[in-house]
């Protein structure tokens, strides 16, 4: 694609998604949402392929329903209500309509099955745009509308969480793979959306970086399935040996980043006595650190890296790509000690 018609398909992503952000009208909003849509579907068909072609329809018509049931929504609530802010009173079954309609836009469970499947058919730089930055607009508009009904917001997360646990487990491609933990993170948020935004926030970004750092790593060792990230130490060693670290973050483990979200969630859950969804939610992360350890195992085990045959300046070799991912790298792994300054910023 010409570098000036990437430059403004971003930009309009960029647009869309801070029309979104800054409005307080369901109209504005949902204008920003479409904006979105329109912008990532030439990403998407960028490649020429049946399948990326293929993915490109259904993510047209998944997100082309969604926004229509938004719409509907939006317009049920200015009925009732008199007007189309977001902020002010809302009648209740025109949330529940908007509501579904964000859960489509965002891939949770239950309406979930187009979001793999499609994260399959496309390239790993749209993949990772699919699954970080077209979810910020929809999370944020769930988060407007979510501190009223927390039993919907709580029975989607715990949906999410187990079906994306579930359902991960014997993948071998990596897009689905991380489509299936995209949907277990995003019910971690749903969990804390309605009691505490500032927590659901602070797991969107952890997710966020972890999730670029792994499709970049992906991308710039050419691997789709877990098969190819095995013969991928000889090319980027110093990169793939941060990979597993990557993933145990994205799962959960201690003492690196991605713990901090989970720990904060429960601690928050705890407070409002909700211990059965504690439980429930804490098993089901087991599953989705289950396909990770799966996935390291894989790659650190079964097959070793052959160093055989190469010059040492040749493992440790670099470029824009790989260097660019090493503040992201650090980020995504060590951000645990900084926990009380973040949570100091969210709270301003």
């Amino acid at each position: 694609m010409a570098p000036p018609l990437l430059s403004s398909l971003l930009l309009a992503l960029g647009l869309g998604t801070s029309l979104t952000f800054s409005s307080s009208h369901w109209l504005l909003a949902w204008m920003g949402l479409e904006i979105n849509t329109l912008a990532i579907l030439p990403l998407m068909v960028s490649t020429h392929q049946s399948r990326g072609t293929e993915a490109s329809v259904k993510y047209l018509l998944i997100q082309a329903t969604g926004a229509a049931i938004i719409l509907w929504g939006s317009m049920l609530n200015a009925q009732a209500t008199g007007h189309w802010n977001i902020i002010n009173e809302k009648e209740d079954m025109a949330m529940l309509v908007i509501i579904t309609g964000l859960a489509l836009k965002l891939g949770i469970a239950p309406v979930h099955a187009w979001f793999p499947e499609i994260l399959q058919g496309t390239n790993m730089t749209t993949s990772m745009i699919l699954a970080t930055w077209q979810k910020m607009a929809p999370f944020i508009l769930m988060c407007e509308v979510a501190p009223s009904y927390q039993w919907l917001t709580l029975t989607l997360g715990l949906c999410s969480i187990v079906i994306g646990g579930l359902a991960g487990i014997n993948m071998v491609h990596m897009r689905k793979i991380i489509a299936y933990s995209s949907i277990a993170h995003f019910g971690w948020m749903m969990l804390v959306m309605s009691s505490n935004i500032h927590l659901a926030l602070i797991a969107l970004i952890i997710y966020s970086l972890a999730t670029v750092v792994i499709f970049s790593t992906l991308n710039n060792s050419s691997s789709s399935t877990i098969q190819n990230l095995t013969f991928s130490w000889a090319k980027y060693p110093a990169l793939m040996a941060l990979f597993p670290l990557i993933l145990l973050s994205l799962g959960g483990l201690p003492p690196l980043s991605g713990f901090l979200p989970k720990w904060l969630i429960i601690q928050e859950l705890t407070k409002q006595g909700l211990i059965l969804v504690i439980f429930i939610a804490a098993i089901s992360a087991l599953l989705s650190l289950f396909f990770y350890i799966r996935v390291v195992y894989t790659i650190t085990a079964i097959t070793a890296p052959n160093f055989f045959g190469y010059a040492p300046s040749k493992f440790f070799r670099s470029n824009f790509k790989t260097s660019s991912l090493s503040i992201p790298s650090v980020m995504a792994l060590m951000l645990l000690p900084l926990l009380p300054a973040l949570w100091a910023f969210f709270s301003l």
